[in-house]
């Protein structure tokens, strides 16, 4: 390793300081003892010679990691925003974060193993698919937190948005326009898939519509196969299983000329960055992403400290209203 290529060491620093290793290392781990003209003396040296700790050190040295795991979903865009808005919570409360992917080709369990490989002191699971034998399996290690999914048993937390609550919402938002024909395409094998489904059917039942599930999945392709099975019969409202989903079959019926939302209204769910583009503009069912993230990071330091057993904690959704949604045509009111 050349010269150029070598990391700076806390030798470097004190170096070019011009004052001892052992007060460059008070200076870096904000502990008392240092003059403030020292301080910012050694601040700007490191800066100059591009000194960064090394955590990996720092981690040996101690007992505790203060790491919390994130396990996510690489092909889901929500996920993303549950990682982003946790970042901040976790360093509010002293923590880092440490995210591990689910992909092709690699499983939850692997995504699992690398983050306890790591030190992870809890680990967060967001839509986990593994059974509830499996968590078990890892929360008798460190506290596990589910994230979206609350059938997980009695050892693991979870922290879950109220499927049930949103399709109501959903339902109540549609049949309020005037809709009477309103058809659900499912989230397929997805998390939560079946409680949205459930919900739905029970919801058109108490309204007294006939409910009509069209089978679907948790992404844009299986929404625009929804989409095209949907124009055979077209109703005049469709709630997705997720945001993906309803782009897909808004743009299968934008494809074929059905015009949105004068010929059929498109609501989708979890309120996703797409829904919000300024050409998309899709009602949707939020899960306040920030605030579930928050009670995951949360839930899992207070694991982490204290000695709480595990325990649950359900959030509410709501609608957000944009330009997908609409008074059902004249035409089409009072059809069954």
């Amino acid at each position: 390793m050349t010269e150029l290529q070598r990391r700076p060491t806390l030798m470097d620093v004190a170096k070019a300081a011009g004052v001892s290793r052992a007060l460059v290392s008070i200076v870096m781990r904000g502990a008392p003892g240092a003059a403030e003209s020292t301080r910012q003396k050694v601040l700007e040296a490191a800066r100059e010679l591009g000194y960064r700790a090394d955590s990996r050190a720092r981690l040996l040295r101690s007992s505790r990691t203060r790491l919390l795991g994130l396990i996510f979903s690489s092909s889901q865009p929500f996920h993303a925003e549950i990682v982003d808005a946790a970042y901040a919570e976790a360093s509010a409360r002293g923590y880092e974060i440490a995210l591990s992917a689910v992909a092709a080709g690699r499983p939850e369990a692997r995504a699992i193993e690398t983050l306890l490989d790591v030190g992870a002191e809890a680990l967060i699971i967001i839509a986990p698919t593994l059974s509830t034998e499996d968590l078990a399996l890892h929360a008798r290690r460190v506290p596990v937190v589910s994230l979206l999914r609350e059938d997980v048993g009695g050892l693991v937390d979870s922290v879950s948005s109220d499927d049930h609550a949103g399709i109501r919402i959903a339902v109540e938002h549609l049949a309020s326009l005037g809709h009477r024909r309103i058809t659900h395409v499912d989230g397929g094998t997805a998390v939560s898939s079946d409680q949205r489904r459930e919900a739905y059917r029970a919801e058109m039942l108490r309204h007294g519509l006939v409910p009509v599930v069209v089978p679907g999945g948790p992404d844009e392709e299986s929404g625009m196969r929804a989409g095209q099975a949907l124009q055979a019969d077209l109703p005049t409202a469709v709630i997705a299983f997720n945001d993906r989903s309803a782009l897909g079959i808004m743009e299968s019926f934008r494809a074929a000329g059905i015009s949105i939302p004068a010929d059929i209204s498109v609501l989708g769910y979890d309120d996703s960055h797409f829904a919000r583009l300024s050409y998309v503009q899709l009602s949707s069912i939020s899960q306040d992403a920030p605030l579930l993230a928050a009670a995951a990071v949360d839930r899992a330091v207070d694991r982490v400290e204290g000695t709480l057993p595990p325990g649950r904690v359900v959030r509410t959704p709501h609608l957000v209203l944009r330009k997908t949604t609409g008074h059902a045509g004249a035409q089409k009111v009072g059809q069954n």
